[in-house]
């Protein structure tokens, strides 16, 4: 099987076709210095979505926090520490997860061209560009509290476990959710220097968000998981999976709502909530599994539900600031 970015003829002066999901005329194959791309693509920098997936809820717990103690707004330092440290914490993640699944990939259309399996990148320089990554999400990491490093730190046991999970399991997606979604301990830890029940259920909401939306990008990929003897919830639900889907993305609009309940949000933020639950629906009501285009373009929708509680967050800590001057 042929790689669709060799297909669409988009190759860069060595030779090398960007992977097959990144958009057309990316930042990284027009711009980029072309010694980097190999290192950028490995890192996801030509398909920031992750990046986005992992940083909202980071941002939604900080944001959660200053409501819960009536700040005005955000601290824009702690949002720009936790936007660093999504950015090369997604890399270092997707650079590990690509050296652990170097020979699957090479096997596979979608991942065939991605930088180890195509020879653009040895695996040796991978783990060191996994590394370098690592420690400059370290550096971000101690600006914070004892606690939020500590917490931080404790996180690597699920991203390290990650990548051979689907050899294992039909559930690699819960193991993903609780990995991604950590930043949604993360952000109360920073503001607050604690734990409590309102960013647990931010927490538990996100993971059940990102056991949905994964299972709608894992339906590109069910016919080489077959082949290849790998296992996903795309899999386990079959044509059933709207209903599944519909279901996490119900419990995930309930635990935050409960969330927001606790940290003492006012009514734009449950607004903002249900006008994600519409784009959910849209999402859910119009997903064609047989069509990786369709389950691309739902899946990269997902961004749009991060901006919406994000400001919707953003909204309440105004209010919240204004009711207490009032």
């Amino acid at each position: 099987m042929r790689a669709r970015g060799a297909e669409n003829g988009l190759e860069d002066v060595r030779g090398a076709p960007p992977v097959a999901d990144a958009a057309r005329g990316n930042w990284v194959d027009r711009y980029a210095p072309v010694s980097w791309r190999p290192y950028l693509r490995l890192a996801r920098m030509d398909r920031p979505i992750g990046t986005w997936l992992l940083l909202f809820p980071c941002w939604w717990s900080v944001t959660l926090a200053e409501v819960s103690i009536g700040n005005p707004y955000p601290d824009p330092w702690m949002l720009f520490l936790f936007a660093v440290g999504a950015l090369v914490m997604r890399g270092a993640g997707c650079a590990y997860n690509d050296y652990i699944d170097r020979d699957y990939d090479a096997r596979v259309a979608r991942t065939a061209n991605r930088p180890i399996p195509s020879g653009q990148v040895t695996p040796e320089a991978a783990l060191a560009f996994v590394v370098a990554l690592s420690l400059i999400g370290f550096l971000v990491l101690i600006w914070f509290n004892l606690f939020t490093i500590l917490l931080g730190i404790t996180s690597l046991a699920l991203v390290a476990i990650y990548p051979f999970m689907k050899r294992f399991t039909y559930w690699p997606q819960v193991v993903l959710g609780l990995a991604f979604n950590w930043g949604a301990l993360m952000g109360w830890a920073a503001v607050r220097g604690s734990l409590d029940w309102a960013p647990v259920l931010l927490y538990a909401g996100s993971v059940l968000w990102t056991i949905g939306y994964d299972t709608i990008y894992a339906h590109q990929d069910t016919e080489d998981d077959l082949m290849l003897g790998l296992k996903s919830t795309a899999l386990t639900f079959g044509s059933d999976t709207p209903f599944w889907v519909g279901s996490f993305y119900v419990g995930a609009l309930l635990l935050w709502i409960a969330a927001g309940f606790l940290a003492g949000t006012h009514l734009v933020f449950f607004f903002g909530v249900a006008l994600v639950g519409l784009q959910m629906a849209w999402q859910v009501s119009t997903l064609d599994i047989k069509d990786g285009n369709n389950c691309l373009r739902r899946f990269l929708a997902n961004r749009d539900v991060g901006v919406a509680i994000f400001l919707a967050l953003v909204a309440d800590t105004l209010i919240s600031w204004w009711a207490g001057l009032s």
